[in-house]
């Protein structure tokens, strides 16, 4: 039910294959930090971002559906959410992102339907 939560909108600019890492990230209120991973595997794409000193060096994950605009010309991603919104998301666990199934399911509800990003995001 949250499987859309994990591609991107067609009308992101996103080109696949395009590496994203060290791209800045910028909330709908502001920077919010760099990408430091990716993934644009379909149904399944993502990126964990590092938020630095912004919120104490905490990484997390934002399905590919929250990225609204890359910008590859100043290597800048914007995305669906405030930084209220993302510093409350759930952090990245690479460990539980590899091994637990409950994991991408509770990702998925956050920013998806029920969740506070006011999903469904198509």
């Amino acid at each position: 039910m949250t499987d859309h939560v994990w591609s991107y909108k067609s009308t992101s600019g996103h080109l696949a294959g395009t590496d994203l890492t060290g791209y800045k990230v910028e909330a709908v209120d502001g920077s919010i930090g760099k990408v430091d991973k990716h993934s644009d595997e379909v149904g399944d794409a993502y990126l964990v971002v590092d938020t630095g000193v912004w919120i104490f060096g905490k990484e997390v994950l934002l399905p590919a559906s929250t990225v609204l605009r890359v910008d590859p010309e100043d290597e800048k991603i914007f995305v669906d959410g405030t930084k209220e919104q993302i510093r409350n998301a759930p952090e990245f666990h690479r460990e539980k992102h590899l091994g637990d199934p409950g994991y991408r399911e509770e990702l998925g509800v956050y920013y998806g339907i029920g969740g506070p990003f006011g999903g469904p995001l198509v």
